[in-house]
């Protein structure tokens, strides 16, 4: 055995390894001071990479959480509003009805009954306008789809929501061309006679769509198609006397579609042969060509959707509305231009990342964009009450904007609730799983540390007792010179 006093190798060893359990020691209290397993990158490289990308994303999920509920508050704002108008057009439908009690009502009800119905349309305008959340506004064109005419030989009027065939409307024309013609209704009654002041001579009743007329054969075949078109706008059919002698009466639906038809009863053979004949009519059919943020796309639009429309009034699923007039319906047989869409919304970035976005288009909800198709050129802006037809008018379009702007709430109502508040709780559930991983890459596990802690306080003990007892053995090279 060799012994040295310049070079204690026992010595250094000891503090080699004192040293290393010193930066251990080190290392384990900031872990545990901390909370985080990784402080530095140099504690764990590839760790710190994928953790600070999960950290990232979680600050923009908490973003878009917040982006969503902010959505959701923007969309009750529109929806409220939507509602109010409602109310108001309600109000409206019950000035129509007593208008058209003209049994009742004067000149002065009358007058007083247009009075109010017009403070109520400035009152819808207004929603309209002014509806806002924060800057931006909702309901007046600028946030959604506007759709204008420029075939008014053709096309009446044209309403596009925000989606058309599932995607987003955007701005360019719209082209329509006929598929099916929509007719009217019509019957040529039997009974000829030489012209049309010949009198009837058959006594009796016969029925139209279920309103009762009566011949007392004093009455001439002009007289009776007189009393007919008296009594048009109950049963929504004309009479006309035609041929060249003989003559005859034909009925004709004023509506087009099939669910406006004509039931005719003459058991006592007034003016037909033939005890009943029925006839109704086709609804129309057009491609309609829009420009989507997935290219022009063309769907069909069918008329007579629902028991009051008329078969020229053509929809789709998402409830857009095209009224082609009566030319349009008999001309246009190849793909027309008859509109224009100048495309708005609002976007909502509802990700974490780019491209996550979602647009939805707002109603627009002024007065002359209301009731649009029920009567030609006609709107909730055009209402007057003062006549009794003016009354019906009244009611069929009061009735189309209420169905309008239902369609309109539920559509929103819809992107609420299957879209905007599923996303945030979708977001919240990412969040959650997203931190708890990110968590146990970067999170120390303190009863781990804890042992390891404890672990290296004894090895330390013990370094330095060792290294004590090291620097002590070249004192025994003294002994070898006493």
């Amino acid at each position: 055995m060799s012994l040295r006093i310049n070079t204690n190798i026992p010595a250094m060893h000891a503090l080699a390894n004192l040293s290393r359990t010193n930066a251990d020691m080190q290392g384990s209290i900031t872990r545990l001071s901390s909370g985080l397993r990784i402080n530095s990158a140099a504690d764990d490289p590839a760790g710190l990479i994928i953790s600070e990308g999960m950290r990232a994303q979680i600050k923009g999920l908490d973003q878009a959480i917040r982006n969503s509920q902010d959505a959701i508050n923007m969309s009750k704002t529109a929806e409220g509003a939507l509602d109010e108008i409602q109310k108001l057009l309600r109000d409206i439908r019950g000035l129509a009805v007593s208008s058209a009690n003209t049994a009742v009502a004067d000149a002065s009800v009358l007058q007083a009954n247009q009075t109010q119905i017009r403070s109520t349309i400035a009152s819808i305008n207004r929603i309209a306008e002014q509806t806002q959340f924060g800057s931006k506004k909702l309901l007046n064109g600028t946030a959604g789809a506007l759709a204008n005419v420029t075939s008014t030989a053709n096309v009446d009027s044209i309403y596009v929501g925000g989606t058309f065939n599932g995607d987003s409307v955007v701005s360019g024309p719209v082209t329509i061309n006929r598929v099916t013609q929509g007719t009217r209704a019509a019957i040529a009654l039997g009974n000829t006679f030489a012209s049309p002041n010949t009198v009837v001579t058959a006594a009796g009743s016969f029925v139209i769509n279920g309103y009762s007329f009566t011949s007392s054969g004093t009455e001439t075949m002009a007289s009776l198609a007189a009393k007919i078109n008296e009594m048009s706008a109950t049963t929504g059919v004309t009479a006309q006397i035609s041929g060249a002698g003989p003559y005859s009466i034909s009925l004709t639906q004023a509506t087009y579609g099939s669910q406006h038809g004509i039931d005719f009863f003459d058991p006592s053979n007034v003016i037909h042969n033939a005890a009943s004949a029925t006839s109704y009519g086709v609804n129309a059919v057009f491609n309609v060509s829009l420009t989507t943020d997935n290219g022009v796309q063309t769907i069909p639009f069918t008329g007579g959707q629902g028991p009051q429309e008329s078969g020229l009034r053509l929809t789709d699923r998402d409830g857009n509305a095209i009224s082609v007039n009566e030319n349009g319906n008999a001309s246009i047989a190849v793909p027309t231009q008859v509109g224009v869409v100048t495309a708005g919304s609002v976007r909502f970035q509802i990700g974490a990342f780019a491209n996550q976005s979602v647009a939805f288009s707002m109603p627009t909800v002024f007065a002359q964009n209301l009731g649009t198709g029920a009567v030609p050129s006609a709107s909730i802006a055009t209402l007057d009450v003062t006549t009794q037809q003016g009354s019906y008018d009244a009611m069929k379009i009061i009735d189309a904007a209420i169905t309008q702007l239902a369609q309109q709430r539920g559509e929103l109502g819809s992107f609420q609730k299957n879209f905007l508040e599923s996303t945030a709780r979708s977001l919240g559930i990412a969040k959650e799983n997203l931190t708890s991983t990110e968590s146990q890459i970067r999170d120390a596990d303190m009863a781990y540390e804890i042992t390891e802690y404890t672990r290296l306080q004894i090895l330390q003990q013990s370094g330095m007792s060792v290294l004590a007892q090291a620097n002590q053995q070249p004192q025994s090279v003294l002994k070898l010179l006493q």
